[in-house]
């Protein structure tokens, strides 16, 4: 084969998938798997010790077990397995019975490619990611691809959910080589780990969807172009990875003004809003692509309508959209279209977390109740699908299920016919939830309708001629679940990630305490005792737990979203064990993941594997940056317990961010939340009862009612509770409960009003207008 030459990078065409479809697929024959597996094709045998302890893999799984792959034995048994089977990542396992010889990421594999002279293909996605499956099935099930890989690569499979430090050095470099990313995505690697080209999903061979180039032609291209220029391909990588490194460590420098930054920002978003579906102009429409709570906050600090106007459109539009599961609860991944209607059906725990706190704030800041709705089933959803029976939440939900021909097929689970509601609800009943949710014969996504609300309840009342308390459809939509539960479900993906419970134990502990419901903070306790025994040792946490096993060195995320979630837990629980967690937390965050030289957090601690370049997440994704949200951790610390080495450790990952935030402060919107916290002058609210916290309820129920966003709130009893907490929180001492009535203290700064023992006198307190004092400008 004539040799790949340099411009070879400059053609090679490359289908991005960055905010397209990312969801699993699988294959659910009623077969057993073989023990004695043949040789993947043109691998070379393994070792006895290995076969041994595949077989003892398989053995372990039981006779229910059923292998994901189509090359089967006429006994119906799985023709291959490989190094994936002995892995606990959902996403890992469903590539084990794969004809490729996959290695998990580790030095065995880049050993190997070592010692043969072979490069590596590095592939990287997730287990409910609807392109990676595609290609599986396209290329990683094909056996003339695999035996091509097999015998000039070393292939190596990870889960970007469980290696989210590997993921983001690798898609570092895709989007340097192509200017945009996506997942599934595919990099050519030399053994020192350092990629020399890379894409994302490539059609199997020559012509598939009309693509000039296959993967199987450039699997050929690029090994010929490894072999013959050697040279080159190192320079080349050599010059990728010094562009990775850079640009994954953001330079330090002294930022704007906290206020002139904030304001920029949302007035940047303002200039991108869609004024008739919310959300940012254009598809696809991602939640996360608009902090709503940054808009709602500002509004409140500034009184500037505009931004509390652009929150509530969004929120009423996902809210009413395709995006959102009427019958089950839950948010969708995001939407193909600009009006929220046709989603990629795939839900992401984290997803639903962030924007369960969205809506609770725009409950409290409107006192809207529709959002407050909204917020409640998506927390219900989350109890009833998502939760293990330890106590843990799973990570996500498929977007493909088995239709009736035997098919899998993107979002059938959750679409609908006339002819279906008709035969669950009667006639009339489906005609009222037909117009309602926009259910027509001809459909809007492949024959079927995604629900969604096609028209204000008062004009389908007024076109069907009833009373609008006629079209109360709660006891249709419990229907309609109960028969969608007998359809074959999606996939769960269920290993359990410390910081994505992170995420879920804030939303649930808030959501708690907004709605009244204590029942949501005993799940956030049972989550945040899971976690801590289960996912940590020796005082480190863990990142990932699946089938009994918890495995891989936490990540910053971990500890940030896991210490934000703990302090929330505190403040609606007011149990003085959550803070003390959390501050023992943020020492081993201190103490193992801090860049004492230009200040911000690492992604990976001090004793972590050392990769081709150690990160400092500086951009907002779909998941805030560890960075953002650890800001808004010390900045709450320091308002709960005065310590000024919160503030001044603050400051510094501030000033570590100075370049990136003067120049991007959207792609940081997460840090700009504590920016507004400091600049609001947060409140320290302390509340003292002289028996128990119950005594607090009046004081609790302003809360509930009044949008507070920028204050710390401390309750606790007389006696060996306050005790308690103010070792660890300072400004509890000398708080008493006066003339033996609960007594509320509203503080700034350690500076106390006068303390109050009645709800309007803590009213007024509380709703005295923020001021901005400096106290959040670092430069202050």
């Amino acid at each position: 084969m004539q040799a790949v030459n340099y411009v070879l990078f400059g053609r090679i065409l490359v289908i991005s998938m960055l905010g397209l479809s990312c969801y699993a697929s699988s294959t659910e024959e009623d077969t057993p798997v073989r023990e004695d597996s043949p040789a993947l094709p043109s691998a070379e045998p393994f070792s006895p010790e290995l076969r041994a302890q595949l077989s003892g893999a398989l053995a372990a799984k039981g006779p229910d077990y059923r292998p994901r792959t189509r090359h089967l034995d006429e006994d119906g048994s799985a023709r291959y397995s490989n190094r994936l089977l002995l892995e606990t990542s959902p996403y890992l396992l469903q590539h084990a019975h794969n004809p490729v010889n996959w290695y998990p990421w580790g030095d065995e594999a880049f050993e190997t490619a070592r010692r043969m002279g072979r490069p590596v293909l590095l592939s990287i996605g997730y287990s409910t990611c609807h392109w990676c499956h595609v290609m599986e099935e396209e290329s990683f099930e094909d056996p003339e691809i695999a035996a091509y890989l097999n015998a000039n690569y070393i292939a190596i499979k990870v889960d970007r959910e469980e290696r989210p430090d590997v993921d983001a050095i690798y898609m570092q470099a895709v989007q340097l080589l192509n200017g945009r990313g996506g997942w599934p995505m595919t990099t050519w690697l030399t053994p020192d780990r350092k990629p020399f080209f890379g894409g994302t999903y490539f059609p199997a061979r020559d012509g598939d969807l009309g693509k000039r180039k296959g993967f199987l032609t450039l699997l050929k291209e690029l090994k010929g172009y490894y072999d013959a220029q050697p040279d080159k391909a190192a320079a080349r990588a050599n010059e990728i990875t010094q562009r990775v490194r850079r640009s994954l460590a953001p330079a330090p420098g002294s930022p704007p003004s906290a206020e002139a930054l904030v304001t920029k920002a949302v007035q940047v978003y303002a200039s991108m809003f869609d004024r008739t579906y919310g959300g940012l102009n254009g598809s696809p429409k991602f939640p996360s692509s608009l902090p709503l709570r940054l808009l709602v906050r500002e509004s409140h600090r500034t009184g500037n309508e505009t931004y509390s106007e652009m929150a509530v459109l969004t929120l009423s539009k996902m809210a009413e959209g395709g995006i959102y599961d009427h019958v089950g609860g839950g948010f969708h991944r995001y939407s193909t279209d600009n009006r929220w209607l046709v989603p990629h059906f795939e839900k992401m725990l984290y997803d639903n977390a962030l924007l369960v706190l969205a809506y609770l704030e725009g409950f409290q800041a409107t006192g809207d109740e529709r959002f407050a709705k909204i917020a409640e089933e998506v927390l219900t959803y989350v109890v009833r699908e998502m939760s293990s029976a330890e106590g843990g939440f799973y990570s996500a939900t498929d977007a493909d299920s088995l239709a009736p021909g035997g098919e899998r097929e993107e979002g059938w689970f959750f679409t609908w016919t006339p002819q279906e509601l008709r035969r669950i609800l009667g006639p009339e009943t489906a005609r009222l939830v037909a117009e309602y949710y926009g259910v027509s014969d001809g459909g809007n996504f492949e024959g079927r309708s995604i629900l969604h609300v096609a028209s204000p309840i008062e004009q389908v009342a007024e076109r069907l001629e009833i009373q609008t308390e006629q079209l109360a459809l709660g006891r249709a939509r419990e229907r309609l679940y109960a028969a969608r539960e007998k359809r074959p479900a999606p996939l769960r993906d269920d290993k359990i990630l410390t910081a994505w419970n992170g995420l879920m134990i804030s939303a649930m502990a808030r959501g708690g305490f907004v709605l009244g419901q204590p029942s949501y903070i005993e799940v956030a306790e049972r989550a945040a005792t899971f976690v801590l025994e289960h996912l940590r040792s020796d005082g480190r946490l863990l990142r990932s737990y699946n089938d009994g096993r918890a495995r891989h060195n936490a990540y910053l995320d971990d500890y940030a979203f896991l210490i934000a979630g703990l302090i929330e837990l505190y403040q609606t629980s007011h149990d003085v064990r959550w803070v003390r967690e959390a501050i023992e937390l943020q020492a081993t965050l201190d103490r193992r993941f801090w860049d004492s030289s230009s200040g911000g957090y690492f992604m990976t601690s001090d004793d972590h594997e050392a990769l081709l370049a150690r990160e400092k997440p500086a951009r907002d994704g779909a998941i805030p940056a560890g960075n953002s949200v650890a800001l808004m951790n010390l900045v709450r610390l320091h308002a709960l317990t005065l310590d000024d080495a919160y503030r001044s450790r603050a400051d510094a990952l501030l000033r570590g961010f100075g370049d990136r935030l003067s120049r991007y402060p959207t792609g940081l919107g997460e840090m700009l939340l504590a920016l507004q916290f400091r600049l609001a002058d947060p409140k320290e609210i302390v509340i003292v009862t002289p028996q128990g916290r119950d005594q607090a309820e009046p004081f609790l129920a302003v809360l509930r009612e009044k949008y507070v966003p920028h204050a710390v709130v401390s309750v606790a009893v007389e006696g060996p509770d306050l005790d308690a907490q103010a070792k660890l929180m300072p400004p509890l001492e000398g708080k008493i409960a006066r003339d033996g009535r609960a007594t509320a203290y509203v503080c700034r700064q350690g500076i106390c009003r006068l303390p109050v023992t009645d709800a309007d006198g803590f009213t007024r307190q509380i709703e005295t207008p923020p001021q901005s004092t400096g106290a959040g400008d670092p430069k202050k």
